[in-house]
């Protein structure tokens, strides 16, 4: 999604060991996808979906795309991955800005927040593009679910709010944008509130049924 540095980045040959992380990453959300998201339901569903959904990011984002940058980087050409080791945020800032989903952070980057910093500031602008990733989510998440509105739209919101707080007096004497203290704050405010993005409705509704279709469940959805 970085144009001009996909056309103009060179990089060296990959290693052997990025290929074989790249296909460990595959194998483990196809792992997650298929044996495990069947074996939790139909007893326990939101966890089966819940499964099925972590396995489709790692089977996509984590693995197959980094597979697909490898063979960019092979013809000598610096295509990133898109996702850079999400675990390893320092900060919540760190995260967003350069760990998690880069090819959606480089759009949002260009198209809302320059415009909104611009305009009106740093803090508008965070706080802007979060509520705009939170509509973007609420088009492909609730909309088809057809219930949940306003929860993805919270969850980017209380996102952009901890960046703030993060960059903010207090935040820097916390020591938030660094260190153990950094880590924990990130891991805090993205991972447990992801129960608000990737609601139930959106599990039984969405979820569930594509899981079955791909095989990776039996009986029928609920």
């Amino acid at each position: 999604m970085d144009a001009a540095e996909f056309l103009s980045a060179r990089c060296p040959t990959p290693r052997g060991s990025a290929w074989l992380v790249a296909m460990l990453k595959t194998l483990f959300g196809a792992l997650l996808v298929w044996p495990l998201a069947g074996a939790l339901y139909p007893r326990y569903p939101l966890a089966a979906g819940w499964a099925g959904m972590a396995g489709l990011i790692f089977l996509l984002h984590f693995g197959t795309f980094h597979l697909v940058a490898l063979v960019w980087q092979s013809a000598g050409i610096g295509a990133r991955p898109v996702m850079r080791n999400p675990v390893l945020a320092r900060s919540l800032s760190d995260f967003w800005s350069r760990r998690w989903n880069l090819a959606f952070h480089r759009v949002a980057h260009d198209v809302m927040f320059q415009p909104l910093r611009r305009r009106w500031g740093i803090l508008c602008a965070t706080i802007g593009t979060f509520f705009a990733s939170g509509l973007v989510h609420e088009l492909v998440i609730s909309v088809p679910a057809g219930a949940g509105y306003g929860l993805p739209t919270a969850y980017f919101l209380l996102q952009g709010l901890g960046v703030a707080f993060e960059r903010s007096k207090v935040g820097r004497r916390l020591g938030l944008r660094r260190g153990w203290r950094g880590r924990v704050f990130a891991q805090l405010v993205a991972a447990p509130p992801a129960y608000w993005l990737f609601h139930p409705s959106f599990v039984r509704r969405v979820i569930l049924p594509f899981l079955e279709v791909i095989g990776a469940l039996h009986g029928s959805a609920s």
